[in-house]
């Protein structure tokens, strides 16, 4: 195996990438990791650092399940990195909260939460809370606030501290980590792809497309589509102040150093990647209202960032079966999904059994108009 060759090839060193390109190889594979560098769309400029659970899988039971045994490893894969590398991604899973501002809203949450708990038969727990009950978790809240739900298995970690974790993980297990190249073309001859970036050439028996945005181009060279959008959300930073903040929410969260994240906004306005001063407005005007203190609170940088989206909002795993060997990743979630990524995602890699949680997600449920995802 010559100095460019390795059993893997991962494009793409995000969250979604590094979190699998860490596991393949724990599992003893070779792997090099291409990344666009810090020219590319990446979601991660906008990650809020949740490991979440309550709300997501809407009509998706299997993204439930999927959603719930990645938060469940979560701990395992946050201890590991610590034994291994010595960094600490600050994973705090103790719950987390959903603040609600009316009746409606609060109603609307427990509805939704109901028939997530209904659709899977199985232990999907959460509580809905009244204003005092939200008071006694969060005492900062304001008035507005009518209550909140509790999801216990949800919380957050460093999406910063995961990312130098993840990658320093690879490497100290002999994966090498290549930026700066940008993919140009993929080329399978003889069962090994050879892949030409801007800056060298690559191959390996195996590929997988974690380029986000980046494999809606990438994915037809290996036979697959990734039919995603961009969507993006902006994020406010505050200054640091003492703690006041246990669970994080979905709209405010604490960072392990003190500083405040505001955020949540979902916008379609293409590949434009800038901030806008109404949405800002808007996120802030919320997060005051959520907790007045903020008020008062210094604001040091703001950004967006492009969420990866399909039309369902629900992953893509599939496998290529014209040229075997080449895998595509998508998924909005990296941070909730990086437990089962690094673990049961790697594996199936490998040649192991598919997770069953995962088979309804291959981009072909796209050419039927009227799919569901059961």
């Amino acid at each position: 195996m010559n100095g460019n060759e390795s059993d893997v090839l991962v494009v793409g060193g995000g969250i979604v990438g590094a979190s699998l390109a860490y596991g393949l190889a724990r599992l003893g594979k070779s792997v090099r990791l291409l990344d666009e560098g810090d020219v590319a769309f990446r979601a991660a400029r906008g990650n809020f650092g949740l490991v979440w659970v309550q709300g997501k899988g809407v009509g998706a039971p299997t993204y439930v399940r999927w959603t719930l045994r990645s938060a469940a490893a979560w701990p395992a894969l946050a201890r590991a990195l610590l034994e291994e590398t010595g960094v600490d991604v600050e994973l705090e899973q103790r719950g987390g909260l959903y603040m609600c501002l009316d009746e409606d809203e609060l109603d609307g949450r427990r509805a939704m939460l109901t028939q997530l708990r209904d659709s899977i038969g199985a232990d999907y727990p959460f509580e809905v809370l009244d204003h005092g009950a939200t008071a006694k978790l969060c005492p900062e809240i304001g008035p507005d606030v009518v209550g909140a739900t509790l999801g216990p298995l949800d919380g957050h970690t460093s999406p910063l501290r995961l990312l130098r974790a993840l990658l320093q993980g690879l490497t100290q297990r002999g994966g090498q980590v290549a930026s700066g190249h940008k993919v140009k073309d993929v080329a399978h001859r003889g069962g090994v792809f050879d892949v030409t970036t801007e800056s060298g050439r690559f191959s390996a028996p195996r590929i997988v497309l974690t380029a986000g945005l980046g494999n809606r181009d990438l994915a037809p060279k290996v036979g697959l589509a990734a039919p995603v959008q961009p969507n993006r959300g902006e994020i406010l930073v505050c200054e640091r102040v003492q703690p006041f903040l246990r669970y994080p929410t979905l709209h405010v969260r604490q960072t392990g150093e003190g500083s405040l994240q505001i955020g949540d906004s979902k916008e379609d306005v293409g590949f434009d990647d800038r901030t806008s001063r109404i949405e800002l407005a808007h996120i802030a005007q919320r997060a005051v209202r959520i907790f007045p203190l903020l008020a008062s609170i210094n604001v040091v940088r703001a950004w967006g960032a492009l969420r990866v989206m399909t039309a369902d909002g629900l992953p893509i795993y599939e496998a290529s079966t014209r040229f075997p060997g080449a895998f595509v990743v998508t998924c909005h979630s990296g941070i909730t999904l990086a437990a089962v990524h690094a673990d049961d995602l790697s594996r199936w890699i490998c040649g192991g059994e598919r997770p069953p949680e995962i088979t309804p997600f291959t981009a072909r449920r796209f050419d039927v108009p009227t799919s569901r995802v059961h």
